[in-house]
């Protein structure tokens, strides 16, 4: 009897012991993760602070640029890239970008209207890309504010409603070019062969001639060769062209534009975007920033990412 019962006392000591061991590792362990959420939650914060430092840096290279001049080209400072520079705890880079050296996508409605200006120069772009060009009008009907598909190849609301996860068209000006794939027939593959090209602007923009990429640069006329515009990149070296009239009068343009159309050396929306590690921390932050005659610049949005 008395061995039995030095047993089972034996057996609750082992019990007892197991358990608190078992309790002792959970804590440790509960308390290893919360550190590093801390660690990590801290050093995300610091990496963020030091992006927004690398965006005060575009914003005042944007500043000085236009006191500078009134012209924006590729060779200008603001168009060089802020390379990684290593600062305690981690390091920093940054980038800017003249988003009027794309096509913006809310010009295709102008005044609640569509732009047929602007329609052409968008289909010339999809054609380019191996596109179906009617993929316009499906993008025509999600900004505007009408409920009538356009024919052909529009799409309104009776389009999206009936799908697995129904939705609406915004019928408003899009505030990503991520819309592109809610947008009828538009695939993660036209997606991604249209978005080097193309951004959303909050209002209707000109396109840079300056800065616009070959592509872009096809889209202005129907007949412009590749020869055309290798020699309009090449002619606009080193300091762009000084005036809209320079450009138009250049002979790859050959006079086929008249007055403005929807062009300027000069932008108002670029985006900085900002790189920064710190400890096991990765931000990236995108800031859309707008800067007037007066040469203000202010953030209109923030976007912040990992990598």
């Amino acid at each position: 009897m008395y061995r039995r019962q030095r047993g089972a006392a034996l057996i609750t000591a082992i019990l007892i012991t197991a358990i608190a061991t078992i309790a002792a590792v959970s804590m440790a362990s509960r308390q290893h993760l919360d550190i590093r959420r801390t660690t990590n939650v801290i050093e995300s914060s610091q990496a963020y602070l030091f992006a927004l430092g690398a965006e005060e840096w575009g914003r005042q290279v944007l500043v000085r640029d236009r006191l500078e001049n009134n012209i924006d080209h590729l060779d200008e400072d603001w168009a060089t890239s802020l390379p990684p520079i290593e600062v305690e705890g981690g390091r920093v880079a940054g980038q800017i970008e003249d988003l009027q050296g794309r096509f913006n996508l809310n010009n295709l409605v102008r005044n609640n209207q569509p732009s047929q200006l602007d329609i052409e120069r968008f289909q010339r772009l999809l054609r380019q890309r191996g596109l179906d060009e009617e993929l316009v009008y499906a993008i025509i009907d999600w900004i505007d504010e009408d409920a009538n598909a356009t024919i052909p190849g529009g799409a309104e609301d009776f389009e999206y409603l009936g799908r697995e996860l129904p939705y609406r068209t915004p019928n408003a000006m899009m505030a990503s070019v991520s819309e592109l794939l809610l947008i009828k027939d538009i695939t993660r593959e036209i997606y991604d062969e249209l978005s080097p090209y193309v951004t959303v602007l909050p209002e209707y923009t000109d396109i840079n001639v300056n800065t616009a990429s070959a592509e872009v640069l096809s889209m202005l006329l129907n007949d412009l060769t590749q020869a055309e515009v290798d020699q309009l990149i090449d002619d606009r070296k080193p300091d762009g062209f000084a005036s809209v009239a320079d450009f138009v009068a250049h002979p790859a343009i050959g006079g086929r534009i008249n007055g403005n159309e929807g062009l300027s050396v000069a932008t108002k929306y670029f985006i900085i975007n900002a790189a920064y590690e710190f400890g096991r921390g990765r931000t990236k932050l995108y800031s859309l920033v707008v800067r007037d005659d007066n040469a203000q610049v202010e953030v209109a949005m923030r976007a912040q990412g990992i990598y």
